[in-house]
């Protein structure tokens, strides 16, 4: 099947009610992720709808893990035993516009939190490319969207409670716990069950969203740092030939309803005539709106509109962070695998993200860039390409995404958490008997003890 034909396929797909199969746990029937790639290990589903249901059901479980959007690509959420779904429970707990902050239930989407906020006069400082991802889900794989000086959706995080194996709620904030919140946020779901989050704001803000065609490899590589500083999210987008970066999505924030000078070229990349979807083949319907179109920050940070939930994708999805002083060679790297990559890629997105001070976060104390893979669904070859792009990656100080897939080794990964062993100790604390932990914390995180 060729590119043109696969991603047809991929497009019709994208058309059914998102969360249409979460039900088919309570009838016996398997449990798929998001992408359709993962089959979860058990259908059983304990859907709580108060934190005393979840407290309860936790004391009760000797091994669970929460269930989510479901959006990981790998088996990080994975359970052999139980699944624990707080999907209802996604309600505003408090507003407090004097500290500028939110305290929403965990069981909430970004897509519902944004709509929320901006009726409010609200906003958050950063989204991701999708909104119908959960808000504890995305903050606990550490999970981001794009701006040199803007940090992962997780700095946004002031406030935590939980519930650890003992059923106890564990409440942490950033004022207060110092390391335990700083070990905390980015959980990896190892510590508990999060059942609230309180975020920080600030006001409301709108923007527009141009879109560059064809911008040279050669003017990347030699002025990085001002084509990502341009705007205040930038994304390239990728298909490893010619030399060339497709599209250059510039997000520009409207200070005091200052508009975006949009010259028609753009490091000899061409202004776009028209909406544009990452992969050109594909319709850019859903996407949020381009050509300085101004609007509300939730519909231009991410990628497509509020109102778009794909049922599923047909796609695996991949994603290394590298350290920005490291940004050039590293997409060079990739570049010279262009003949290796290309057959099973469908688009590659290039961002750069904020350093943070949470311990199992990539961006822990430095600036990343991230060099994300889009791929078609054959896991087989898949898994043979990984290891290429990994070796070209690993004397860069490369790290993966947490919720996607990769192929480098509990070893590799040890060395390049310095707080790794601090984390262990918290997760002993909050979780002695691993109630917490599946065989994906215990292999890449927990080194396979407890």
């Amino acid at each position: 099947m060729n590119k043109r034909t696969f991603i047809q396929l991929c497009s019709a797909a994208m058309t059914g009610p998102f969360l249409s199969n979460l039900v088919a746990g309570a009838s016996g029937e398997k449990l798929h992720n998001w992408a359709g790639n993962v089959e979860y290990g058990t259908g059983r589903v304990y859907s709580a709808g108060s934190l005393e249901e979840a407290q309860e059901f936790i004391r009760k479980q000797n091994k669970l893990k929460v269930l989510g959007t479901r959006h990981c690509f790998n088996y990080i959420a994975d359970s052999r035993d139980q699944f624990l779904s707080m999907k209802t429970m996604d309600k505003v707990v408090n507003l407090d516009a004097e500290a500028r902050t939110i305290t929403i239930e965990s069981g909430m989407t970004y897509g519902k939190l944004c709509l929320i906020l901006e009726s409010k006069g609200w906003a958050l400082h950063n989204l991701a490319s999708l909104p119908h991802i959960s808000v504890a889900g995305a903050c606990a794989t550490a999970t981001h969207g794009s701006g040199v000086r803007n940090g992962n959706l997780s700095t946004a995080v002031s406030g935590l409670e939980l519930v650890n194996a003992a059923g106890e709620v564990v409440k942490l904030s950033r004022q207060t716990d110092g390391d335990t919140f700083q070990g905390a946020v980015v959980g990896l779901g190892a510590l508990g069950a999060v059942t609230k989050v309180t975020l920080d704001l600030e006001p409301s803000y709108r923007m527009q969203q141009y879109v560059y065609e064809n911008l040279p490899l050669s003017e990347l590589t030699e002025h990085f740092d001002a084509i990502e500083s341009a705007a205040y999210s930038v994304s390239l987008f990728t298909d490893w030939q010619k030399k060339r970066m497709n599209e250059v999505w510039l997000k520009h924030r409207m200070e005091n309803g200052e508009s975006f000078n949009a010259p028609a070229e753009f490091y000899g990349a061409k202004r776009a005539t028209k909406n544009l979807h990452p992969i050109a083949e594909l319709s850019a319907e859903n996407c949020t709106e381009q050509m300085g179109v101004p609007g509300p920050w939730y519909d231009r940070l991410p990628h497509f509109r509020m109102g778009f939930t794909p049922s599923v994708g047909k796609e695996l999805q991949a994603e290394y962070f590298v350290p920005n002083k490291n940004a050039v060679e590293a997409i060079l790297a990739v570049e010279a695998l262009r003949d290796q990559v290309g057959p099973h890629l469908l688009i590659t997105e290039i961002r750069t993200i904020a350093a943070d001070n949470f311990w199992m976060s990539p961006c822990y104390k430095q600036d990343c860039v991230t060099i994300h893979f889009t791929l078609k669904p054959d896991w087989p070859a898949v898994s043979k390409l990984l290891p290429l792009i990994e070796r070209e990656l690993a004397p860069l100080g490369a790290l993966p995404h947490w919720g996607k897939l990769f192929t480098m080794t509990p070893t590799r990964l040890d060395s390049r958490y310095e707080k790794l062993p601090e984390f262990v100790a918290l997760s002993r604390k909050f979780d002695p008997g691993g109630k917490f932990r599946n065989d994906f914390l215990n292999v890449n995180v927990f080194g396979g003890t407890l």
